[in-house]
């Protein structure tokens, strides 16, 4: 029985036969299960093997949706404020307490968002000044591709005819639900004094869009990618050193084998010279 080819040695020409049952091909089988293997339990076990988060930066695009819900404390009494916002079926429930404020510039999210601004001050005021970043906050990652509109809707319920709809505890617990939100985050607040009676409040809020960190999930292909960078790295190492332990078994007849040497075939140089005549 000549066996199957086990090993071979390019620099010496010389292959190594064995049975496929014979002590020469177990040692290779558990050689090479030792040679990749392990470095793929190396790299695993080092964590991050699997690229589970990645970011990227993007800018926001914003648009403006001109909607808003103010209620402003008046007094030290639970019922003494005045309110308005855009929407018709709010303002009707205010009866006496609707104010029709001079708005100048209201920003939001194109994912309907919101920016919650708060300032409270014992001084009669004339004017609020606010100046901020409206920041993204995200508890779930985002998907890799596809289009996600599961926020795009009001953060405010403008078609209830029900109060509790309107009612910033309740709008403010509903928002904070959604598993990406955003922040109005280092507002600076300014509180300006000296207002006169027939002239109006004025607030003037500064909202400003940063560029934003994204996490998202990322893709099969991506993961597979850094992935194979971590394996192939290790597995080099592993390749040098067993293939030299595979060249000593096999040169030293460690393990039983039959070599069968080869020699590869000189073609012989012809040289030709020209005389001239």
């Amino acid at each position: 029985m000549a066996g199957v080819e086990l090993f071979s040695h390019p620099a010496l020409y010389t292959r190594y036969r064995a049975g496929l049952c014979s002590a020469a091909a177990l040692a290779l089988l558990l050689i090479t299960a030792l040679t990749y293997v392990p470095p793929l339990l190396v790299a695993y076990r080092s964590h991050g093997f699997w690229l589970k988060q990645s970011t990227y930066l993007e800018q926001p695009t914003v648009r403006f949706r001109y909607e808003v819900l103010l209620v402003a404390t008046i007094g030290p009494s639970p019922g003494s404020f005045l309110a308005w916002s855009t929407f018709p079926a709010f303002n009707r429930l205010q009866e006496d307490r609707l104010r029709v404020p001079l708005l100048a510039r209201m920003s939001t999210f194109v994912m309907q968002s919101m920016a919650f601004l708060q300032f409270f001050s014992p001084v009669p005021g004339s004017r609020l000044y606010m100046n901020g970043d409206l920041k993204l906050n995200q508890r779930q990652l985002l998907n890799h591709c596809g289009l996600d509109t599961r926020y795009n809707v009001s953060v405010v319920n403008g078609t209830s005819p029900f109060a509790s709809d309107y009612d910033l505890t309740n709008i403010i617990a509903a928002y904070w639900d959604r598993n990406v939100t955003t922040v109005f985050s280092d507002p600076s607040p300014v509180w300006m004094t000296g207002r006169a009676t027939d002239t109006p409040f004025i607030i003037n809020a500064t909202i400003h869009y940063p560029v934003e960190v994204i996490l998202y999930q990322p893709g099969f292909w991506e993961i597979i990618k850094f992935a194979w960078i971590q394996y192939v790295s290790i597995l080099l190492i592993f390749l040098w050193v067993f293939g030299r332990i595979k060249m000593f078994l096999f040169q030293n007849q460690v393990l039983t084998t039959i070599p069968v040497s080869s020699v590869l075939p000189v073609s012989p140089v012809l040289s030709y010279k020209q005389h001239q005549s």
